[in-house]
């Protein structure tokens, strides 16, 4: 995009920008190129900023007075002139960023929850960073969990916090488990425990109420792995069209997960960094942030190289996987490589009961086990802590079963 300098810059169409955003036309634009915007999608962005600088001079305001309520006032006024679009209010949001990380305009004022159930929340939050140093991701999955049970049990009340008994906990423990699942009936006997730790410990409450908590049957071994055979698995691998760029993409993701049975979130943090081309092996970033290495088989190796050299556009992220349409930044997290798993089954016409980035991750394992596998050597490759973890697999090798299975004794009714 080539802007000229008469006194004033020229945005998109030859329409002057004047006023107190005319300076930064060129570098908004620049930066919307970097995130991989086609041209007239910067062109009409920056047609959103000239009008707005020239309405921010109409009304004699600085830029510094530039924020959310303004931006509004901006976009009614548009709307009115029948010149607004469907995508201005994301530009509009993407300028206040914008001005906001180059210390132009004020930070976004952030509105505070004084209720008596945000203030402890953040007062447990604070206590499982400082006190207990539990990870980021930990602390995220338990403050939902306490924020919805002290929501139900006080609403908007003052916190009788001496007041709680069992029933109140059993109760509400029943029906997360109901609600959802068994495993995540444990998720919130485990969050609940941690709070009732911190109470505890603040002298809120006079009883150690955790160990009231009941424990919530699901048992490991009960179920069995969902799985897809090794036909289904090429047959899923083949349906990705990498003649195109998400294809390639796709195609290099799928294969990370059922070659090396790697987890969604470990696909995703995966950095440019971690992949070590001289020695063919690449960095697992796994759980309880632990870093490991792997050998990179030669068709995951070449799917990679394929979609690093034809297909990643150049950006700032230094993530492998990118979104492939603006704004060019990292995936979004676990849940977007579960959506490229189901779409590809949903290409290939396979319908299983599980759906989720772990089908792979099963399926090469339980394809391992059939061929001769030991649980040590899954276990491994699977990168599992404990070996119980990997006995579930047990389960799936049939042929074995049935040679320790006592003969059911006659006459039993």
């Amino acid at each position: 995009m080539t802007f000229t300098r008469q006194g004033a810059e020229t945005a998109p169409h030859g329409q002057p920008c004047t006023g107190p955003l005319a300076s930064h036309v060129e570098s908004f634009a620049a930066q919307l190129l970097g995130k991989g915007y086609a041209q007239n999608t910067i062109d009409a962005k920056c047609n959103v900023l000239a009008d707005l600088s020239r309405w921010l001079e109409r009304r004699q305001l600085a830029l510094a007075a530039l924020d959310e309520g303004r931006l509004r006032q901006f976009q009614v006024t548009r709307r009115r002139r029948n010149k607004a679009h469907r995508g201005d209010p994301a530009t509009g949001q993407q300028l206040l960023q914008y001005l906001r990380d180059r210390g132009d305009i004020a930070a976004a004022a952030q509105k505070i929850d004084r209720s008596p159930v945000a203030c402890l929340t953040r007062d447990f939050e604070e206590f499982l960073h400082a006190e207990r140093g539990l990870s980021r991701s930990t602390v995220v999955s338990y403050l939902p969990t306490v924020r919805r049970f002290l929501d139900e049990r006080f609403g908007r009340r003052v916190l009788h916090l001496d007041q709680l008994r069992p029933q109140d906990l059993h109760g509400f423990i029943l029906r997360e488990a109901q609600r959802v699942s068994r495993s995540h009936g444990k998720g919130v006997v485990t969050a609940l425990r941690s709070f009732l730790h911190f109470l505890l410990q603040r002298g809120a409450i006079l009883t150690d109420l955790a160990r009231t908590l009941p424990g919530v049957a699901s048992w490991k071994l009960s179920h069995l792995p969902k799985s897809l055979p090794p036909e289904q698995v090429e047959r899923l691998l083949a349906c990705c069209d990498r003649s195109s760029p998400v294809g390639k993409r796709d195609y290099a993701i799928l294969l990370l997960l059922a070659r090396l049975g790697l987890r969604g979130g470990e696909v995703v943090a995966m950095t440019l960094e971690d992949l070590d081309w001289e020695l063919g092996e690449l960095v697992v970033r796994g759980k309880g942030q632990r870093l490991e290495r792997m050998p990179v088989p030669a068709d995951v190796g070449a799917a990679l190289a394929d979609y690093l050299c034809d297909v990643r556009p150049a950006c700032t992220t230094r993530r492998v996987f990118i979104r492939m349409k603006a704004p060019l930044q990292c995936l979004a997290g676990p849940v977007a490589i579960c959506c490229i798993v189901r779409r590809a089954l949903q290409r290939a016409g396979l319908d299983p009961e599980f759906k989720g980035a772990h089908l792979l991750r099963h399926s090469l394992a339980t394809n391992l086990l059939r061929r001769g596998a030991s649980l040590g050597e899954i276990g491994q490759l699977l990168r599992h802590r404990q070996p119980t973890t990997t006995q579930i697999y047990a389960k799936v090798d049939i042929a074995a079963l049935r040679g320790i299975a006592l003969p059911w004794p006659r006459g039993a009714s």
